[in-house]
């Protein structure tokens, strides 16, 4: 019998870190007083009924050990979705997830980050159309960016999409300094590669908005219904100017972080750790 998925383990072996349980959110505490920066975790959803409890699983406790080993402070809350209904409250429990790193006294309330995994890529809009100040920046990894075909009824609310249609800079063209479309990413065995401003983050707004950058990390061997929205979702955002950083994994599976142990894999998690770690510390 093969091992689950949620079994698998992360293809990186960082140092455990202090795993603290608060009801349904777990912080991954790194070393230190602080203040330090902070992530929010948001597992994917919906997970197989049979699972246990994400929060649990070797992938995101190696993501909060990955993150507290860089001195940043991380929170996985426990996230239940079994219809699209439950999209509302789960959505809440991200944002209370990032108030409790907010009030917590090792971490500096100021820079903030949330990072988004597979089906969880549809609460992305909320903090696309209006990021407080205090987010510094967002990743997320092989992500659902748009319902799937044969879903009931959607709000509109949990359509990352939709949350791009704001006006760009000049029409639909992508400001100066931002990538262009045939800038498609920065493939994983590169993690060197930069920005046109040398930086290695694109951090362009749309007129009016000051957004924070998207790190996106896409698997080239993305499962079928999944990889057209991330496709339709990466050329809008270029077409609108939105500040995005690409991460390719070529040889990569949805999963790949816990399927594919390989050094293309493990490259594509340090640069979307460290590139989200370059906007969390940021001057």
């Amino acid at each position: 019998m093969g091992t689950s998925f949620w079994e698998s383990p992360f293809v990186l072996d960082p140092r455990p870190a202090t795993v603290e349980r608060h009801g349904d959110v777990d912080l991954h505490v790194p070393t230190g007083d602080g203040p330090h920066p902070a992530v929010v975790i948001v597992h994917g959803v919906p997970g197989p009924p049979e699972a246990p409890d994400a929060r649990d699983w070797p992938l995101y406790r190696g993501y909060g050990a990955l993150l507290a080993e860089r001195d940043v402070l991380a929170a996985i809350p426990r996230l239940t979705v079994t219809s699209p209904d439950d999209l509302y409250a789960v959505a809440a429990r991200v944002a209370a997830a990032a108030e409790l790193l907010r009030t917590d006294p090792r971490v500096d309330a100021e820079r903030l980050g949330l990072w988004f995994f597979s089906g969880a890529g549809l609460l992305l809009g909320d903090w696309l159309r209006d990021p407080p100040h205090w987010l510094r920046g967002l990743a997320a990894t092989y992500p659902l960016l748009a319902p799937l075909p044969g879903w009931p009824p959607v709000d509109p609310r949990f359509r990352p999409l939709d949350a791009l249609d704001l006006p760009a800079a000049t029409g639909d063209a992508a400001p100066s300094g931002s990538a262009s479309p045939d800038d498609a990413g920065v493939n994983a065995s590169r993690p060197d590669a930069a920005s046109p401003d040398g930086t290695g983050v694109e951090a362009t707004h749309a007129e009016g908005v000051a957004r924070p950058t998207l790190v996106l990390t896409r698997a080239g061997r993305e499962r079928p219904e999944v990889a057209p929205t991330i496709e339709a979702f990466t050329v809008v955002a270029r077409r609108r100017g939105i500040p995005l950083h690409v991460v390719d994994v070529p040889n990569g599976q949805h999963g790949f972080d816990a399927l594919d142990h390989t050094e293309e894999s493990r490259a594509a998690v340090r640069t979307a750790r460290d590139t989200l770690l370059d906007l969390l510390t940021a001057p």
